[in-house]
């Protein structure tokens, strides 16, 4: 049975499968195997149009369109950003576990977004291919946490796909480039898309592809980029604030503009406000001193994710270029310039992703001989943290023999045993999950809490056997236990449990949220009892009653266990300590240069 490959992506989707050894994508109507990820909603009602049609619209009917819906994919409301906010989207934020967004009178959730684009890609694949056409492999970046890769999970089912297989763009990118067929070397995946920048360092290894390191921003890409060219259009223009059906024609010209200035160096440009019509010249000069503050963003990640893997620049032997803002030609000269190596960029970046995603469908589907088939964690693992919630370290799908770590620190002061509880599962709450195993770390430094630094390590090996080892990096002190994940779970277990966490995603979240968010108030409350013990002389008259009083309100919070009301009361408790906070840092400092002439 055909299985295809999708790239799901923030600007365009694609889809394509082997075809005579070679990848081979699907156009769409517009001749284009980019598919825009755009949706137009009709006034009848009816289902969505998807892709160039829908892109259309974006100018001229901005409240019937939506757009960068991946960028929301499983996250909520306090997730969001600025760069996010400033997106011409009506946002629907009503329920604070999930974003949604409000388009022709409807509220629309970004999973549903991606369904429909989903859909309108297995009508192609059908179309060419024939109706028997249902599995594919679809790519999320590399940094995607649990709840945004079930979201696009979700979203294909939502559209009729068995989603055979959820891969890392940059492992895709790995695979179209044929790198898999190394035996050693260290690989920098440069991705950045429409919304999205994404850094990933892979080693390969005989075909077996680990990441060392993830870094990014997922608030950072090619729309971004068509900010920065709309405020250089208004200022030359010498128009003010637009609304946001100006603001949604600009982008169209701004994104053309960028386009247009990747390949030469200047372009004309007629700016539209209401009934106005401005004529602006815009020079590369223009486009990327207007980017230059958006590229500075690219470097820091790049540097973080070289430090985590412990890597030097010099050690990189390949570079990927992936998203089609990498062909701004300073983009390309930012990553040459970090990584000290010229990136490949022999293949379309905006179809690299795809490519590779068919070649994974490919390897699958059975058609190839060439490489052995790597099997996948069913079901997440991970570790019961404060508050009874659980931190995932291993994501299922994960493709094995497979590692990760993780940092955590001590949650009271003197702890000297760490319990680590290891559990399988997609829901929020230890409770909701299996349990595998409990060992304990002995021996911790006695000091004060969040000072210890404890490292867990998750490793799968080609069996699907799970090692877990805990160790206190100050003095060195480990443990270890040794697991077997799938004992005992036949495949309909495994099915139930992730129905489970689809149906109970939002209740999971909020109950998530709000154990959080009594932790948050329980450190503070402690470190503000402490250091009002500890530095009382420093208190002012009637402050430490006011402070007395914010502390009993924030307990009262707890007892209420409203999450709204425990971040006011948190926010209360911060601002009521802020004066006190300056001058205990103030009096460290001044102690700290007693004796020392600074003249």
């Amino acid at each position: 049975m055909r299985i295809v490959g999708i790239d799901l992506g923030t600007t365009n989707s694609l889809i394509g499968a082997i075809e005579k050894g070679r990848p081979r994508l699907l156009v769409d109507d517009n001749g284009s195997p980019l598919i825009p990820s755009v949706l137009y909603y009709e006034k009848d009602g009816a289902a969505p149009i998807v892709g160039h049609k829908a892109k259309r619209h974006r100018a001229d009917a901005a409240d019937r369109v939506l757009f960068s819906t991946k960028r929301f994919m499983g996250r909520g409301k306090n997730d969001l950003t600025p760069s996010d906010r400033s997106l011409p989207l009506d946002f629907n934020l009503s329920d604070d576990a999930t974003v949604r967004f409000t388009v022709a009178a409807k509220a629309v959730s970004p999973i549903e977004a991606g369904a429909h684009v989903l859909a309108h890609l297995k009508k192609l694949a059908q179309k060419e291919w024939g109706d028997d056409v249902k599995k594919a492999v679809v790519t999320v970046p590399a940094y995607f946490d649990d709840s945004q890769r079930q979201a696009t999970k979700l979203a294909g089912e939502l559209a009729g796909w068995d989603v055979v297989r959820i891969i890392n763009e940059p492992t895709a990118a790995c695979l179209a480039y044929g790198i898999d067929k190394k035996t050693l070397g260290t690989v920098a995946v440069f991705d950045l898309g429409g919304g999205t920048f994404d850094i990933s360092l892979l080693r390969v290894h005989d075909g077996v592809f680990e990441v060392l390191a993830t870094n990014g921003n997922t608030a950072l890409g090619g729309d971004d980029f068509d900010h920065a060219v709309c405020d250089v259009l208004l200022t030359k223009a010498g128009l003010g604030t637009t609304s946001l059906t100006d603001r949604a024609r600009l982008l169209v010209v701004a994104e053309k503009a960028k386009r247009d200035l990747s390949e030469q160096e200047s372009t004309e440009v007629v700016v539209t406000m209401g009934k106005q019509n401005v004529t602006v010249s815009l020079t590369r000069a223009d486009f990327e001193k207007a980017v230059t503050p958006l590229l500075a963003k690219l470097i820091g990640p790049c540097e973080q994710a070289l430090d985590d893997a412990k890597l030097k620049p010099n050690q990189i032997t390949d570079v990927i270029l992936v998203g089609g803002s990498t062909r701004v030609p300073l983009v390309k000269a930012t990553a040459q310039k970090i990584f000290l190596r010229e990136p490949h960029s022999t293949l379309n970046p905006d179809e690299v992703v795809a490519m590779g995603a068919a070649v994974q469908a490919n390897l699958l589907s059975g058609q190839s001989g060439e490489m052995v088939l790597l099997d996948v964690i069913p079901l997440s693992l991970g570790i019961e943290t404060m508050g009874g919630i659980v931190t995932k370290i291993l994501h299922r799908n994960s493709t094995v023999p497979t590692a990760a770590v993780e940092h955590f620190s001590t949650y009271v002061d003197g702890q000297k045993n760490v319990d680590i509880h290891v559990v399988q599962g997609e829901r929020e709450l230890v409770k909701d999950n299996r349990s595998l195993a409990r060992f304990q770390l002995r021996g911790l430094p006695p000091l004060p809490a969040g000072i210890p630094k404890i490292e867990v390590e998750f490793v799968v090996d080609v069996n699907g056997i799970l090692s877990v080892r805990a160790s206190e990096l100050r003095t060195g002190t480990n443990t270890s236990v040794t697991v077997n994940p799938s004992f005992g779970l036949n495949d309909q277990e495994v099915e139930n449990m992730l129905m489970a966490s689809f149906d109970n995603a939002e209740r999971d979240f909020e109950a998530r949220f709000l154990i959080e968010a009594m932790n948050e108030a329980d450190a503070l409350k402690r470190a503000t009892e402490k250091s009002v013990g500890a530095h009382g002389t420093l208190l002012k008259p009637g402050e430490k009653e006011e402070i007395g009083t914010a502390l009993s309100r924030l307990e009262k919070s707890l007892e209420i266990k409203d999450r709204e009301l425990v971040k006011k009361r948190i926010e209360e408790l911060n601002e009521v300590t802020k004066p006190f906070a300056e001058r205990i840092l103030d009096n460290a400092v001044s102690n700290a240069l007693k004796g020392h002439d600074l003249t």
